[in-house]
């Protein structure tokens, strides 16, 4: 069997994702790329990432849900309003049936880039 090409870009890497997720996944990359003009886009980990000084936050398309990782200090700091995801230590688990939330996602974007301009990440 061939091996798999990895996406290089995000472009390649939702156009790989089944159709139904990619408008979901095109709408998230436009929410973080609107949270900041400072932010660049690359692929980190295999994952669509965005980045600044460092990363700042990465998503990927999983079967039943998109995985968001804003990493552990924007877990801890937005904790009261993400009670209702699966959540684990970087990670938030957003499942395909539900709409994005654009102010947390936006505020957790911002957040981590405070940090980033801090040093503190």
């Amino acid at each position: 069997m061939p091996e798999q090409k990895q996406p290089n870009t995000i472009d390649e890497y939702i156009s790989t994702r089944p159709e139904a997720i990619q408008p979901k996944l095109q709408d998230l990359r436009q929410i973080i790329a609107n949270s900041s003009p400072l932010l660049t886009e690359k692929m980190s980990w295999r994952m669509p990432t965005f980045y600044y000084l460092g990363n700042i936050i990465h998503f990927a398309a999983q079967k039943k849900h998109i995985g968001l990782y804003p990493g552990a200090e924007a877990i801890l700091k937005f904790a009261d309003r993400l009670t209702e995801y699966k959540i684990s230590k970087g990670a938030i688990q957003i499942p395909n049936t539900r709409d994005l939330d654009r102010e947390l996602i936006t505020d957790m974007v911002q957040y981590n880039l405070m940090l980033r301009e801090e040093g503190k990440q």
